[in-house]
């Protein structure tokens, strides 16, 4: 029987992270950190070992629905909904203040307003995988602070759609009158979905009993759970992780949580590894060095600005300065998302391929640096 040529790749791959994993490790870094730098090792300005970088990206992006379906699973819908006011205004305030300053920044460079709005977009949003990861990692899921940045951050995910479509407007693309019915039919479902969840005192799952003592089954029962609710939501045009995250907590609601977690724990671990080396990948280390300066003080100017403007938020919502300091680096990084958005801005012409570049190392950057940044945040606020 023939080798298959992919294996020595793959044990290449696995190996190298897990030799980066286990040294930064023993420097008491997390296992985000190691992803991250995996990447950069394995793409093509490392050790070439990937150069599928597509198929990458299409595993990653599996790994952060499971990861939002393991999250919701361990969410209270009700404790999220009281938390709505600090999503809503706290997505608002960011929002709006990355307008602010980016309109004065734009206004003496002599951008058009489409850039503006681009650029004010990509810098407002946070990165879920990354803040979620950590979280788990920290044991702070269910704290106050593990909650408030939730509730951000899925607010965020929401906004995404509302982005694309004025994006549209401006000229990123046509967005069909069907396409906004689309999504607006699709908001509407989900909703209503976690006000059921919210006023629901017990949901049960049909064939739940039938499951329980058969591990096959379970395996593709959670799966078909998963990334059907995963489609439903692609298929509305929104964010297929918001339709794992709502499968997650209909999961949890119906307290079937412990035979799924067992069975999908490993393939999560393994997919969302995936996202955080494709992240990496995209790391143009050429286009970095001859503008080494010039993106490392927009990341700096990202990650303390976002910080200082997050922790006033959450001090407003009666937060203690160390909570809001803490869950403000949590949020400080650009988010995942923003990738398409630069994706789109560049396609319609609002940015040139330098800006192209340029975002994607800022963003890529700001993912990396994250956790050292809110480690930092933590050490410094404690008392």
């Amino acid at each position: 029987m023939h080798m298959d040529p992919a294996m020595p790749h793959i044990v290449g791959i696995t190996l190298l992270i897990l030799l980066i994993a286990l040294v930064l490790k023993i420097l008491k870094q997390p296992h985000v950190i190691a992803y991250l730098v995996a990447g950069i090792a394995l793409g093509p300005w490392g050790l070439t070992l990937i150069n599928d970088a597509d198929l990458i990206n299409r595993l990653g992006a599996m790994g952060v629905v499971l990861l939002l379906f393991f999250v919701g699973m361990e969410t209270d819908a009700k404790q999220l909904a009281r938390n709505w006011r600090l999503a809503l205004v706290g997505t608002g305030l960011q929002i709006l203040s990355s307008l602010g300053l980016v309109f004065v920044l734009g206004h003496f460079l002599d951008w058009p307003f489409e850039r503006i709005l681009l650029i004010a977009f990509v810098m407002s949003l946070s990165s879920t995988a990354v803040v979620i990861q950590l979280l788990q990692d920290k044991g702070l899921m269910n704290d106050r602070i593990g909650q408030g940045a939730l509730s951000i951050l899925l607010a965020q995910d929401m906004a995404l759609i509302p982005m694309l479509i004025i994006l549209g407007m401006q000229g990123a693309g046509e967005v069909s009158t069907f396409t906004i019915i689309k999504q607006s039919i699709g908001t509407l479902l989900a909703i209503m979905l976690f006000v059921v969840l919210v006023k629901a005192k017990q949901v049960r799952l049909p064939l739940g009993q039938w499951l329980k003592g058969d591990k096959e089954l379970q395996v593709f029962a959670a799966l078909g759970l998963c990334l059907g609710f995963a489609l439903i939501s692609g298929w509305f045009e929104l964010s297929t992780a918001l339709g794992a995250f709502l499968a997650g907590m209909l999961v949890g609601s119906a307290k079937e949580t412990q035979w799924v977690h067992h069975t999908l724990e490993s393939l999560k671990v393994v997919f969302v590894a995936l996202f955080f080396v494709s992240v990496g990948l995209l790391l143009n280390l050429g286009f970095l060095q001859q503008n080494l300066l010039l993106v490392m003080t927009l990341v700096a100017v990202t990650l303390i600005g976002k910080t200082l403007l997050n922790s006033l938020i959450l001090k407003g919502a009666n937060y203690s300065w160390r909570e809001s300091i803490v869950t403000g680096a949590m949020l400080s990084q650009i988010g995942e998302f923003s990738f398409v958005l630069t994706a789109v801005g560049f396609q319609a012409g609002m940015i040139s391929d330098f800006g192209h570049q340029l975002a994607l190392c800022v963003i890529s950057i700001t993912l990396l640096v994250s956790p050292l940044w809110i480690g930092i945040a933590e050490r410094k606020t404690e008392v």
